[in-house]
């Protein structure tokens, strides 16, 4: 079947939009980008913008990571990089990472092959508020967080407003929390920088009110049917 059908059928797009996705390079078939006029095949991974399209009888499957720095959040590495992808257990079906942390950025990750939620918790209209804990090098105060929760520029545009607050104060660093509406690339690092401040060290702590209770750095586990209503929700 060719791509552009196949996504028709599976209610990504129409052909027509179908053949935009793969001209932009947007659409995959078994990790390799797809070109116009490509064939899938029973079997074969299809992604669109890394997030799978499934057939129905998949089982939908959701997991929580605490991601540890050090590792890259992508399905592979051509350069030989330790992935996420390799703290999973063993045996699992294949399984997605909603959104990005960067290389020395720790904290709660979701992964999952449900393209539906990935879409909405990654989305910006969706809004979803993701808290972060920032040590800051040297002394902040709360005044000094006010540009912050206003918005800063970056790349030529405002950031949405947010909410931000002193957790602990010491005479080398600041640790604050910061919770963010958007998921612009490295943000939260490029906000403080607008300031003229450094972040050194930066851990995602929650999504909406999930947290990481009880999951060690590395850890992984299966979300609940609760917690999965809940991002459903949010």
């Amino acid at each position: 079947m060719r791509i552009n059908k196949f996504l028709a059928e599976k209610g990504v797009a129409s052909r027509r939009h179908a053949d935009k996705l793969i001209e932009e390079g947007k659409v995959q078939i078994n990790g390799k980008t797809a070109t116009l006029g490509a064939s899938v095949e029973d079997g074969d991974e299809v992604t669109v913008d890394g997030t799978p399209v499934l057939n129905k009888e998949t089982k939908l499957l959701y997991y929580i990571m605490n991601k540890p720095k050090g590792y890259l959040t992508t399905a592979s590495d051509d350069r030989g990089r330790k992935t996420v992808m390799e703290l999973l257990p063993k045996g699992i079906d294949r399984v997605y990472p909603v959104g990005r942390l960067d290389y020395e950025t720790e904290g709660l990750l979701i992964l999952t092959n449900d393209g539906d939620l990935a879409y909405r918790l990654m989305h910006p209209k969706s809004e979803v508020p993701k808290t972060y804990l920032a040590r800051i090098e040297g002394t902040m105060t709360e005044k000094d967080l006010n540009p912050l929760r206003s918005g800063v520029e970056l790349d030529g545009v405002m950031t949405k407003k947010c909410k931000a607050h002193i957790v602990e104060t010491h005479k080398l660093y600041t640790k604050v929390h910061i919770t963010i509406t958007e998921g612009k690339n490295r943000q939260v690092r490029r906000m403080f920088e607008s300031i003229g401040r450094t972040v050194d060290l930066l851990r995602r702590v929650k999504i909406g009110s999930l947290g990481l209770s009880g999951l060690d750095r590395g850890g992984v586990r299966e979300l609940t049917e609760e917690e999965v209503l809940y991002l459903k929700n949010l």
